[in-house]
């Protein structure tokens, strides 16, 4: 028998026996052959010959269904597959659609397609293997985007928002690596949420029940370093009134997160060599080992590759804790995520302030053609103060270019200009000399900012709109501006 598993967005784990696909076709007999065919399959059938019928029938059964075989012509109703299309898609966006017509037009493929069908078969192509084929590579897809889709929903409630290519890779490296006990080494630039990481590598362990105890390397002092880690007994040395216990101790079976590894001093990094291997720690002043049980996850901005050659960083410490290794891309790889990570921040604000903001599509669109040299805590940061200092509800570019990076633009060095030098002419009118200036103005602007069309808006006080209709009526070639073209 014909195999295979199917995960539903909603988390569920469906088997082959358990999958039922819904037909709905005017002709009876059609009906029947296509259910003889899928029950071949193992799977289940349920058949409506209505469009009115199949809608009722959705209503009541939608959770338990797989998939929806759905015709495009029907005879005896005022309603057509298009129209059940529409309706079901916006209602229960789960369940996926196939369109099948006697009548196949490249016209009602992609109309179908533009209304969310996942794919879409002619009558007259239809048999067994092709049958098979569709349904197969139809419900394989939708498992690995509900596996996808699960894995954001997990990395999602611990802040780490997107739904890119790059943020996948590092949600499943999260999943897997966070289920074993293996040391893990997060890496990335400033800002790209290399704690949340470490956080969600804890929350999906089996060390989830208990403490993630984070070490703040570049704050501890270097006398201190031994006592905060491993605590002290008391009068162990000046100052050490009480027993204490130290970070292990307080990390014991969960997990200890070394931020900012790379800054830890070489005289200070012999000191994790055999806590970290062993899991034994003596507090200062005592000759007792104490076992622990921590996992370790360790973060840093830093080439520590680079840093092992120029001797400032132990390579028996380096492999300790790079037993598995994830590294989070720059926003500026994941754009994508942007409108997404815009969409969560405004959320929590209109939530907790009872507010009403929203973003033109502008300004996202200018949100995405930033530069965030600080990334995603940048982004943030922006938001924060775009959100609760504008008083419009309906924030755009110039609200955000006053408070993102306000200088970047006018740090662009002197640019020798490509265009021709303007000079006013006898010949020609007025009108035709101010249309010249104004062009040669774009093209400076455009030249000076890269061809970002967002920024160059911003520099000439107009809107982004505006600035387009002028670059189409005067025709002028962006991409000669853009680095690289």
């Amino acid at each position: 028998m014909f195999h295979i598993y199917l995960a539903l967005a909603r988390g569920d784990i469906i088997l082959a026996s358990e999958i039922t696909i819904l037909l709905v076709d005017d002709n009876p007999e059609f009906s029947d052959t296509l259910a003889d065919i899928i029950g071949g399959f193992g799977w289940k059938t349920h058949a409506c010959n209505a469009p009115e019928e199949a809608l009722s029938f959705i209503e009541k059964n939608h959770r338990s269904l797989s998939l929806m075989l759905l015709d495009i012509e029907f005879i005896n109703s005022q309603m057509n597959g298009l129209d059940v299309l529409g309706q079901s898609v916006k209602k229960y966006p789960s369940l996926p659609v196939i369109m099948i017509s006697g009548k196949g037009t490249i016209e009602n493929a992609v109309h179908a397609t533009k209304l969310g069908a996942v794919n879409f078969i002619e009558k007259s192509s239809i048999s067994t293997d092709r049958l098979r084929d569709v349904l197969t590579s139809t419900l394989e897809k939708l498992q690995v985007q509900s596996e996808h889709h699960e894995l954001l929903r997990i990395i999602e409630k611990q802040g780490i928002i997107g739904k890119s290519e790059a943020l996948l890779k590092v949600a499943d490296k999260i999943i897997r690596f966070g289920k074993t006990d293996l040391n893990v080494l997060v890496t990335g630039e400033t800002g790209t949420g290399k704690k949340l990481v470490a956080e969600a590598i804890h929350a999906v362990s089996r060390r989830a029940p208990h403490p993630v105890v984070t070490v703040d390397i570049p704050n501890i002092p270097r006398e201190l370093f031994q006592s905060e880690l491993f605590g002290h007994l008391r009068g162990s040395f000046s100052g050490a009134h009480d027993n204490k216990k130290g970070l292990f101790h307080q990390a014991n079976k969960g997990s200890l997160f070394l931020d900012e590894i790379g800054d830890l001093p070489l005289e200070l990094q012999a000191n994790l060599l055999l806590p970290i291997e062993t899991k034994i720690i003596r507090r200062v002043g005592s000759v007792e080992p104490e076992e622990v049980d921590v996992r370790f996850i360790s973060a840093t901005d830093r080439d520590l590759l680079g840093a092992m050659r120029e001797g400032k960083f132990r390579e028996q410490l380096y492999h300790r804790l790079r037993e598995c290794e994830i590294t989070i891309p720059p926003l500026s790889e994941r754009k994508e995520d942007i409108p997404l990570i815009v969409d969560h921040y405004l959320k929590k604000h209109n939530d907790k302030m009872v507010d009403n903001k929203s973003f033109s599509p502008a300004a996202i669109e200018y949100l995405q053609d930033h530069t965030w040299k600080g990334n995603v805590r940048e982004l943030q940061s922006t938001l924060r103060v775009v959100l609760q200092t504008v008083s419009a509800d309906t924030i755009e570019i110039r609200d955000i270019h006053s408070v993102a990076s306000p200088n970047e633009i006018r740090s662009y060095p002197e640019v020798k200009s490509t265009t021709d030098q303007f000079s006013i002419t006898s010949d020609g009118s007025l009108k035709d000399d101010i249309a010249r200036a104004d062009k040669m103005k774009i093209m400076s602007t455009l030249q000076k900012c890269n061809g970002n069309v967002s920024k160059a808006a911003v520099l000439l006080a107009i809107s982004r709109e505006t600035l387009h209709n002028k670059i189409r009526r005067y025709e002028i070639d962006v991409n000669k501006f853009r680095s690289g073209k």
